[in-house]
């Protein structure tokens, strides 16, 4: 017992000590780095400004916005310029046998306008079906934009809880090495047996197995990062949860949601514009007037005969009344009012699943800061447990062993911890887009937000223009 208590002596016991100060502030290298770190206002900039998939849904919102120009055109007139020319060979047989040839060379010019006075409404209603897919396609680009912010806050918290995985699990090999070294020398001078030494070379084997595994979850939580942010993570600075922006209740959160929610809000513009579409195959069964203008002019002309032709102009008004098409519109109307019967079953589902999604973040929410205190309750007993058991080892109290499974269940504590501060982080946002504001404008980025908008208001009374705005 005399050579145990020596063994574990003042020497040994910094090493200890020194093992576990690095195992203690593992999870705030990330923080004391003197290398500028990164936060994640600046990753979610980041992602707003370039990630693929949010840029790809803002060209098909812009897209969308062509839909109204296009339902506007049935307002304006339809001209079309028409030229004609070619040679005509005539052949005539006149009295007494006698024939007649000719090579005539016919051209003819003209322009026509059509008009459309009336149409059944369907051009009335078709603008205002194409108004309401714009602003259900907004909504929809604001729900994507939500999500790709969330994916850079678990991405964004992911590399930084790897981070200080690695660095725990690296100070943990430290102190295994060293506790492997300690038992060594004991076993040389005969103080431990060959199963004192084959423990601590065991939790080492173990040791570099889970530094390795948070080696290749960093790696793989890296690479995530770059795909969602569009670059490599550096050092991260810690990230705070966004209590400050979250609903008071429950309730208060189910509320808000069910009018900001942009899944609810696109739903309910679909339900809309899904009514609309019934007006619109109903507009076939109405009568349709147009008023067509019509200019030309044609000209023959022969070596014999010279030169002759016709000047025209005409403005003619016609009314069609559609009596039978063998059902096809009866058949429209009746799937439109289906579809908008599906449409609003939709909504029912959407606004279930936003409510079910709202309650399942405020509970995981709650239930996180739960988590967070109880683990950090645990690393301090599990510190002052581990300094315990090393003076008692100094004494000869403890074995070696002892003191190896108060190391892991300390550095298992602080990963416990590292994964309760990230899942705290991530639950606070979760709960913010549930609730439809996890946006640029509420989160107070630094960049300019997206105005789907103006896009809108460049083509809507476009008349002419292939190139786009943006000069495309």
């Amino acid at each position: 017992m005399v050579s145990r208590a020596k063994e574990f002596g003042v020497g040994k016991g910094r090493a200890w000590r020194a093992g576990l100060g690095l195992a203690v502030a593992a999870g705030l290298v990330a923080v004391c780095s003197p290398v500028r770190a990164e936060d994640l206002a600046a990753a979610l900039t980041k992602a707003y400004q370039t990630n693929p998939a949010l840029n790809a849904e803002r060209a098909r919102q812009r897209a969308t916005d062509e839909n109204v120009p296009q339902a506007l055109a049935g307002y304006r007139p339809q001209l079309i310029a028409s030229l004609g020319a070619g040679l005509q060979a005539v052949r005539n047989l006149l009295p007494g046998n006698t024939i007649q040839t000719a090579t005539l060379k016919p051209w003819t010019i003209g322009v026509t306008v059509t008009q459309t006075l009336f149409n059944g409404f369907r051009t009335a209603n078709g603008v205002r079906m194409a108004e309401l897919q714009v602003q259900s396609g907004r909504e929809a680009l604001r729900n994507v934009g939500q999500g790709i912010l969330l994916d850079a806050v678990t991405a964004y918290t992911n590399v930084l809880a790897n981070q200080s995985l690695v660095e725990a699990q690296r100070s943990n090999v430290a102190f295994l090495r060293e506790t492997l070294s300690v038992t060594q020398r004991r076993l040389n001078a005969g103080d431990v047996t060959p199963t004192d030494s084959a423990q601590a070379e065991a939790r080492l084997s173990r040791g570099l197995s889970d530094l390795n595994a948070a080696e290749v979850n960093l790696a793989i939580s890296q690479a995530t990062y770059a795909q969602v942010i569009g670059m490599t993570p550096g050092q991260l600075r810690a990230a705070d949860p966004i209590d400050r922006l979250l609903p008071r209740s429950r309730e208060d959160a189910i509320a808000l949601a069910n009018k900001e929610n942009p899944a609810v809000a696109a739903a309910s513009f679909d339900v809309d514009a899904a009514s609309t579409s019934i007006h619109i195959a109903e507009g076939a069964l109405l009568p349709s007037v147009t008023l067509q203008g019509n200019v030309s002019r044609s000209r023959d002309s022969d070596q014999t005969l010279g030169t002759f032709g016709t000047d025209q102009a005409s403005i003619v008004g016609s009314v069609t009344a559609p009596i039978y098409d063998g059902g096809t519109a009866a058949s429209q109307t009746r799937q439109s009012k289906e579809l908008a019967a599906q449409s609003r079953l939709v909504l029912d589902q959407i606004r279930n699943q936003t409510r079910t999604a709202v309650i399942s973040a405020w509970v995981a929410n709650e239930g996180a800061k739960v988590a967070v205190s109880a683990s950090e309750a645990e690393v301090k007993a599990a510190t002052v447990a581990l300094q315990g058991v090393s003076r008692e080892a100094q004494g000869g109290q403890r074995t070696t062993v002892d003191v190896l499974n108060s190391q892991s269940d300390l550095i298992q504590a602080k990963a416990r911890l590292i994964g309760a501060q990230r899942d705290r982080v991530i639950a606070s946002y979760t709960l913010l887009s549930a609730v439809g504001r996890l946006d640029v404008k509420n989160l107070n980025l630094n960049t300019p937000d997206y105005l789907p908008e103006v896009h809108y208001h460049q083509v809507r009374d476009a008349w002419h223009g292939l190139r786009t705005p943006a000069g495309q």
